[in-house]
């Protein structure tokens, strides 16, 4: 990468390889070198090892899975693919891509005979699970354009043990699936600048130009034009850089866009027909500017959260890239290494300024950091410089980090010491400090392979035990179960003071969300319903109660957390007396 930073350079042998690590770690990188089909198959095996964990047994997640998830519930119970809707409110922050995937996999389901599959929440986060897998296998394809076939492995598998993503992998979200058309996108838009410049130049084909639009287009479905962002500010910045565009006719615009057009505009057109100005005035007025001019939804924060989130979100990566930052800025000028950074820093800027900030957002841009990183790990380039080299230490302050909250979490929240924590916290612990003695060894690339290793049991620790095992952080699956254990064969629900959308998920469509005098009201119309009322609304209700006449008994009380708003909730709950 320093001296051209173009595809397919052989590496040079790692300093003081051994037989052993020849066996051992390096064995994984030369299996995924033997071929495109292995590369595939190893990235394929890590990413289901990084992201299952905890994606069957986590609870709905509020606020926004639980959002998307009852919308796409409300599309399968109502049959209208077009409206977007949670309980009689219109829902048109979004376009209706996540919403038709979540809905295709809840159908697929019941089709086998899965039971209860509209309240199964692990069926609407596949469309999150394979984007965040294909993700992962375009970041290997996107790497190709630039770097070797290892380095593009080794940048996939960084891509694969991150921790952001591991995150939206396991969330009914669009951001996994706006994660893998990115992606797709900027693969092919780099194919078209760098193949001509090439020795010997190589043709963009038809195949390519359909990826790019197709991308785009699913791209646009998910998310609106943010695609746009993330593509245009690449194509943009090394065009008036080269003062030469002209390589973007190799993607043919013109029946790309038509082919564009007939992908993406029928639904627009629909839910236009149907809403009016609604649509537009839900997406833009109510969404994207109140995001750009003001904190929305308390998500504000000042230039430079993510600079400094990116060290944890980026984890195990995260601390090699300030180590690669000297040798990608002496490479800025070669072809490659300027895509990349065009395609990272401008749109890095632009979420800097957006007063609402959440962490995914700027998760299209890692890949071109993986791909940077991965490019001067494979030829040895990383700085040597002492100050840089002290950031090391977050080979364990990471894990380290992981392992004593999640034992304190077992001890807060649980009142246990949750022993089945200690192997994998403490593994992951002994992993990250593996990497950082051995740094000096065998080079920055086996320490990062250690690393992921220590990432895949940070995920079993976060995700698959502790995170699982708290049934506390989740009151809205007790409060359901409350109903399902019941002698009614369709309870009905209402919530005062707690009205997070995991509970009408989980509880049903028709769940109330009111106060107290109202849910003195919905207990008054009839048998088989129960009120939970959260402590601090008990009085407005047990007033209008006794205005009532109404006969009520408390079933049980439910205390947990609240994680959406990082507050205790301690609900009672009521069902009308008489009943048995």
């Amino acid at each position: 990468m320093v001296d051209r930073f173009l595809p397919h350079t052989a590496a040079p042998p790692a300093p003081g390889r051994s037989r052993w690590q020849r066996r051992g770690l390096a064995l994984l990188l030369d299996f995924g070198r033997l071929s495109h089909r292995h590369a595939a198959g190893l990235l394929i095996v890590l990413s289901l090892a990084m992201f299952l964990p905890g994606f069957f047994s986590l609870p709905p997640v509020d606020r926004d899975e639980a959002r998307f998830a009852q919308a796409s519930k409300q599309m399968v119970e109502s049959g209208d693919y077009v409206d977007i809707r949670f309980q009689d409110e219109v829902r048109y922050k979004k376009p209706v891509g996540i919403y038709w995937l979540q809905s295709a996999a809840v159908r697929a389901a019941e089709a086998v005979g899965v039971d209860e599959a509209t309240t199964t929440i692990w069926l609407y986060r596949l469309p999150s699970l394979f984007g965040a897998i294909g993700g992962v296998l375009l970041t290997y394809w996107a790497g190709l354009a630039f770097v070797s076939r290892r380095a593009a492995l080794l940048a996939a598998a960084m891509m694969a043990s991150c921790i952001l993503l591991g995150v939206e992998a396991r969330l009914a979200k669009t951001d996994a699936m706006l994660f893998l058309t990115t992606t797709a996108a900027i693969g092919a838009l780099a194919r078209a600048y760098l193949w001509p410049r090439r020795q010997p130049p190589k043709t963009v084909g038809w195949p390519v130009a359909f990826i790019f639009w197709t991308a785009l287009a699913a791209g646009t479905l998910l998310k609106g034009p943010l695609i746009f962002l993330f593509v245009g500010f690449p194509a943009l910045i090394v065009s008036v850089l080269d003062r030469n565009a002209r390589w973007l006719t190799a993607l043919r615009p013109l029946p790309g866009i038509v082919w564009f057009l007939l992908l993406a505009s029928p639904w627009f057109i629909l839910i236009m027909t149907k809403s009016g100005s609604a649509f537009l005035q839900g997406s833009i007025g109510a969404d994207a500017l109140p995001k750009i001019l003001g904190s929305q939804e308390g998500h504000g924060a000042p230039p430079g959260f993510y600079f400094l989130l990116f060290w944890a979100t980026f984890w195990p990566g995260a601390v090699v890239a300030g180590l690669a930052t000297p040798t990608v800025w002496r490479a800025r000028r070669e072809p490659g290494a300027k895509f990349l950074l065009a395609w990272l820093i401008p749109s890095w800027i632009v979420f800097e300024l957006v007063v609402t900030k959440l962490p995914h957002y700027v998760l299209p841009l890692y890949p071109a950091i993986a791909i940077l990183i991965a490019g001067v790990l494979e030829r040895g380039a990383l700085s040597k410089s002492r100050w840089l080299m002290h950031g090391t230490v977050g080979w364990v302050l990471m894990p380290a980090a992981v392992a004593i909250a999640s034992v304190a979490g077992f001890i807060v929240l649980a009142h246990e010491l949750g022993f089945l924590v200690w192997p994998f916290a403490a593994g992951a612990l002994v992993m990250g400090l593996f990497a950082w003695w051995l740094y000096d060894v065998d080079g920055a690339e086996y320490a990062m392979l250690r690393a992921i290793i220590a990432a895949f049991l940070v995920a079993v620790t976060l995700f698959g035990i502790v995170l699982s095992s708290l049934p506390g952080l989740f009151p809205s699956v007790t409060m359901a179960q409350v109903l399902h254990d019941s002698d009614c064969e369709a309870p009905e629900a209402a919530a005062v003071g707690y009205h997070e959308p995991s509970l009408v998920f989980l509880a049903g469509t028709r769940t109330l969300l009111t106060d107290g005098a109202g849910a003195a009201d919905f207990l008054r119309q009839g048998p088989c319903r129960y009120a939970f009322i959260e402590q601090r609304h008990e009085r407005g209700f047990v007033q209008r109660a006794e205005a009532l006449g109404l006969r009520y008994r408390q079933v049980t009380k439910i205390d947990g957390f609240n994680i959406s708003n990082g507050r205790r909730v301690s609900m009672s709950v009521f069902r009308s007396s008489g009943q048995p």
